[in-house]
Formats: structure tokens, sequence, C-alpha cells
């Protein structure tokens, strides 16, 4: 018996996780892989500073679900058919071995993205994918009788049983006209995971400075991070900017990236906490200049810039220091404002808000609800991650589970005659 004509669109991580299960576990499947570009898995090459954040060492589904800004609840169930664990399990049973970091991100054991570049072609291959870069999908129609007819890039139609749409995350509507076209709504795509662009003199002698921790915040809005800061020559970065730009990513998306950014440099202190603190270090280094002597354990650069203030001079010694001066200083290290007047990407990488409607997908299968024969994996799907290796994660378990569902269903009958061959790698 023939298994399923299958065309996978979109040669990411997702898409190539989800063409290799469906060859594997279907061996008489005929499994294509499209991909527009000239180089398939182009961002796992480029992840984790070319090492490749693979996924994170956090193996309980529903502790992993919370970190997923959009599609935490509804990754539950999948997750607990492959999670972190069986991605570690699946990468060194194929030759791949991976490590945990201290902050959980794990990593192949060769810090080269190549190692998992190389090893998923070879899977791939393996398995009897077929592999077709510089050739993406244009227009797709449903067949009346099942299955699908599609146009690609390159001018050919083929004709598959089943297709699965794995065409990362969507910078705009176009991206996903194959499955608008048959019948899926949108959530609009905005960026996710970005850092902030400040332009502020506060800033200007600071650039290359980490702090940990802060707690990050803005005005009006609900959310707040702590963690890592990273001050850098355009702004903001680190993961605390990171996460909470990944939270907001619509709130944000609404202030046109221009909003008041309130960073609390002593998380877990109060004002009286902080005033105490200031009160102790005059009483013990009374002769030592203000600028020089901190009174919490932050980067001297940082310490000066906020210490610094009309009312305060370089020479200014913690006797001399006013009562009034001193109460500014407690409401700077709680709250200093930094305008925010902007975003850039998270060094190469790029993560989108939004995407195919979790409620038109039976996540046991990443079927279409709409469109039977129909799959999804990966970032087209309204599922993004925190920074860490969580939407690599995502896009396994997403393609996993796809990969496994085509390979058990059965092909569609025949084709009209005249409507192509049954090879889905012929027009």
């Amino acid at each position: 018996m023939s298994g399923p004509r299958v065309v996978v669109a979109g040669g990411g991580a997702a898409g190539f996780f989800a063409a290799i299960a469906c060859a594997e576990a279907n061996p008489n499947a005929s499994v294509l892989l499209l991909e527009r570009s000239p180089r398939f898995l182009a961002k796992v090459r480029i992840s984790g500073g070319g090492r490749c954040n693979v996924t994170h060492a956090c193996f309980d589904p529903r502790e992993l679900a919370t970190r997923y800004p959009r599609g935490g609840r509804a990754l539950i169930g999948p997750f607990q058919k492959f999670q972190p664990r069986d991605a570690l399990a699946w990468f060194e049973s194929r030759g791949v071995p991976l490590k945990t970091e201290p902050d959980g991100r794990m990593f192949p054991v060769s810090d080269s993205s190549a190692t998992i570049v190389d090893g998923l072609t070879r899977a791939a291959r393996t398995a009897g994918v077929t592999l077709r870069h510089s050739c993406g999908l244009d227009r797709v129609t449903r067949h009346p009788d099942g299955g699908f007819a599609l146009v690609t890039s390159t001018g050919e139609t083929l004709h598959t049983d089943r297709l699965l749409l794995a065409l990362g995350g969507l910078r705009g509507l176009e991206a996903a006209e194959p499955a608008i076209a048959l019948g899926h709504a949108i959530e609009p795509p905005v960026p996710s995971l970005f850092t902030f662009r400040i332009v502020s003199p506060f800033l200007r002698d600071l650039p290359g400075l980490s702090v940990d921790p802060v707690e990050l915040s803005v005005p009006g809005l609900r959310w707040r991070e702590r963690g890592p800061l990273l001050i850098t020559h355009a702004g903001l970065s680190g993961p605390a900017v990171l996460r909470l730009s990944a939270w907001a990513a619509r709130d944000l998306h609404h202030l046109d990236y221009r909003f008041p950014l309130r960073i609390h440099w002593a998380p877990g202190l109060d004002a009286a906490a902080l005033a105490d603190s200031l009160a102790r270090t005059r009483a013990a280094f009374p002769a030592r200049r203000v600028v020089n002597q901190a009174p919490l354990p932050l980067p001297a650069r940082l310490w000066r810039a906020l210490a610094l203030a009309p009312d305060l001079t370089p020479e200014t010694r913690w006797a001399e220091l006013p009562r009034a001066t001193s109460h500014r200083l407690v409401e700077r290290l709680l709250r200093t404002e930094l305008p925010v007047d902007g975003k850039s990407l998270n060094k190469d990488e790029f993560v989108t808000c939004g995407g195919i409607r979790l409620a038109d997908v039976d996540l046991h299968t990443m079927e279409s609800r709409l469109c039977p024969s129909l799959h999804f994996a990966g970032e087209i799907l309204d599922i993004d991650g925190l920074t860490g290796g969580f939407n690599f994660q995502a896009a396994w378990t997403t393609g996993w589970i796809a990969g496994r569902a085509i390979a058990a269903a059965p092909a569609t009958a025949p084709f009209a005659q005249g409507q192509g061959p049954r090879d889905p790698t012929h027009a």
C-alpha cells in the first residue's frame, strides 16, 4: 500500500523536523520539502551567535509552557508528547550530543550550529526526504476530491495529498497567503524579542555595562521583567529587555515603540531600604566622594552616572550630601526613566507574535480544523517563546507531531486524469 504524498513548505527547523518525522514514521510516504531561499535552515545557522540554542533544560510541560507569551496553555498537551528531553534524545541518537549551560540553555557540544544543520540534513536524506531549495510555494488550491494543487515560485505545478505549512515567522500577511487562500484567519504579526533603541545623555558613557538584576517596567502597562540588562551603543538589550519585549509585544507595537522605560536598579529594595543604604554609606565613608563610593553593588560607571546631578559635583563628599539630593538619588535608583524611541532586532534573529489562530488547529495532529489534510508547524502558528531555546522547542514539538500525524494518514483518491502524477516531486 502506497503512503501519502506530502509537501512541506518551509525549510527551517519546524519544516525539517516535520519532514523527517513523517518519512521516518512511514517509509512509504513521498515527502518533498520546499525552501524559497537558496539555503535551508537559515535561522538555525545564525541562532545563538552561531552556536544554536537548541532547547532549554525545562522538563515539566506545564512549567515549560509558562515561557510562551502566546500559545503557552495550548502547548501543554503537545509538550507531553514531545518536550526538551525528547529533543535531547532525538539529537543524541543521531550523533549530535547536547550540553546544558548554567542558565538552562542547551547547545550542541560542538558549540557550532553547523552540527545541528548537518544532523538535520543527514537525517532528512537518510529518511528519504526530497530537498529542494530556491523553490517556494506561491499558490495553493484545494482539490474537490481531496489533496492540493500547488504552484511553486519556479512555475511548476505539484499535486499532493497532504500539505504542511512551516513558513516561519510572518513578517507580513503576504507570507501567510497560502493559509489565507485555504480559509485561515491570521492574528496580525508584530515583532517579538527585540532590543530598545534609546538616545540619552545618561547612557553616553555606559555602553558595554551589564547589570544583574534590574527590574524593567513601562508606566501604564502591567508588564514587569527582572533579570540581566546590557547597555549598548544603541540603547538597552539583555534578557530582561528581550523578555519584556516578548510579553508586551502587542502593547509596544500599539505605542509605535515610543514609550518611557522605567528601571529599578536594585529590585527587592524599596525607598526606605535604599535610603537606609545611603545613610549607612554616609556614616561609614563620610570623607569619600559620593561618585567614587557606591552604596550598592553597582558598576562604578553606572553609579557615577546615577549620582551626578545638577546639585552634586564630582567633588561632593558623602558628609556634604544634602538631604534633598539624597532623596533624589533614592528616586533615581528606584525609577530611572529613559525614552525608548524605537526597536532593533536581537542580533540577526527575528521572532514574531501572531500567525495562524490556534483555535483553528487541532493541536493533537497540527491539522487545520477548516481545511482537511492541511497541517502547520513552527512560527507560522500564533505561538512565540522567550529567548533561551523555547522557540526552537516549539518548532521541534509541532513539527514532530505534524509529521507523525501525516505519516499515519492515508493517501487520497487518485487525481482525475490529466491533473498530474502521484509523485509530488514532478509537475
